[in-house]
């Protein structure tokens, strides 16, 4: 099966998958992140954190956006310590964060048993400029792998910097929906018909990814409006595929 996507807690979903059955974990976890206080981080909704009151649209929510420093740094490392289990030697694992949890994250990562590679860089060209200020127009790819990572069996050459604008519009399904350009270059960490864990998939874009790109993918989310909308955008990119595939072989 090209993909399976389950609705729920993604701690309680990966405890009934079975050991060694990803290659590459690729996910864009809560950020805990935005507001100058710890007040603000904790208090404020997603939508409040991470949306412009001016932008005119109506994106649901999504939970687990309100941990503490402490609480985040616990539960990342938990559900990476699962993450790893599942994901076979020599497998790969990229975390999305921002400036702010960008030490946590590569604490958690380590704590949880990864080998930390290093951190990519993801420029946003249509980020907000600050008078008197620097640009924040960065995200950060923290990546890591479960022990060596033999590059003959996947022998790739991936950038380390990703420049991309997030989806805006009709097209914006999801609060910090990351751009499908960035998620297919990223997904190529994983062997050609390898498989892709998000385990906070969001509106699918890293499942849309992994299927152009000949992957599968098994796909996490609790908040059922988002998996709602995964499944569609999965299911119309695996229809998509399929037809590709029978006009290449036909013609």
């Amino acid at each position: 099966m090209p993909f399976s996507l389950h609705q729920g807690d993604a701690l309680s979903v990966l405890a009934e998958l079975p050991d060694n059955c990803v290659d590459s974990v690729i996910t864009d976890p809560p950020y805990n992140s935005g507001g100058r206080t710890a007040k603000e981080r904790t208090s404020r909704s997603a939508k409040q954190k991470y949306t412009s009151v001016d932008a005119g649209h109506d994106l649901p929510d999504f939970t687990g956006e309100n941990m503490d420093q402490r609480s985040y740094g616990f539960w990342l490392t938990q559900i990476m310590t699962e993450a790893h289990r599942l994901t076979k030697s020599g497998g790969t694992a990229l975390l999305f964060t921002d400036w702010r949890q960008l030490p946590i994250t590569t604490d958690a990562i380590q704590a949880a048993g990864w080998l930390w590679r290093g951190v990519l860089a993801w420029h946003k060209p249509q980020a907000r400029p600050q008078k008197g200020r620097f640009t924040q127009n960065c995200e950060f790819i923290v990546w890591a792998s479960k022990g060596a990572i033999d590059g003959s069996r996947n022998p790739v050459y991936l950038p380390g910097l990703y420049s991309a604008s997030q989806p805006s519009g009709k097209a914006r399904q999801h609060i910090t929906q990351k751009p499908v350009s960035v998620m297919r270059e990223l997904v190529q960490i994983a062997p050609p018909g390898g498989t892709v864990l998000d385990f906070t998939c969001g509106s699918g874009s890293t499942g849309v990814a992994a299927l152009l790109e000949g992957r599968d993918f098994i796909g996490v989310e609790k908040t059922r409006h988002y998996a709602e909308i995964a499944a569609a955008r999965l299911t119309e990119t695996l229809q998509q595929t399929l037809t590709q595939d029978d006009v290449t072989l036909t013609s």
